[in-house]
């Protein structure tokens, strides 16, 4: 479907190489109406794909709508995990593959 909207599922990877396009991408897919985005096809993440994440959520937040990123990879769900972020750049504690107790 060409009109459908752009859930990132061409994403492969969110490096440092590709963070800039990824969140521009990201950002015209929040402002076009997208609220969810599918990571299931990224293979390869560091560092920057935490902080782009991060950006897509406040540009949802500064759009007014609330945005759920799902099918998190396992490597990128662990840096979130660390860096206890996981349910604020996911925009779901079940995408974390676990309840949070400790999340306020």
């Amino acid at each position: 479907m060409p009109d459908a909207l752009d859930t990132l599922q061409s994403l492969t990877s969110l490096t440092v190489h590709n963070a800039t396009p990824a969140l521009e991408q990201g950002v015209a897919a929040i402002k076009a109406g997208q609220t969810t985005f599918d990571l299931r096809n990224v293979a390869a993440v560091d560092s920057a794909a935490v902080a782009v994440m991060l950006a897509w959520q406040k540009a949802a937040q500064d759009a007014g709508v609330q945005l759920q990123v799902k099918n998190l990879p396992a490597n990128l769900q662990s840096l979130t995990k660390m860096y206890g972020v996981c349910s604020l750049v996911s925009g779901a504690l079940s995408a974390c593959g676990q309840d949070d107790p400790h999340h306020h």
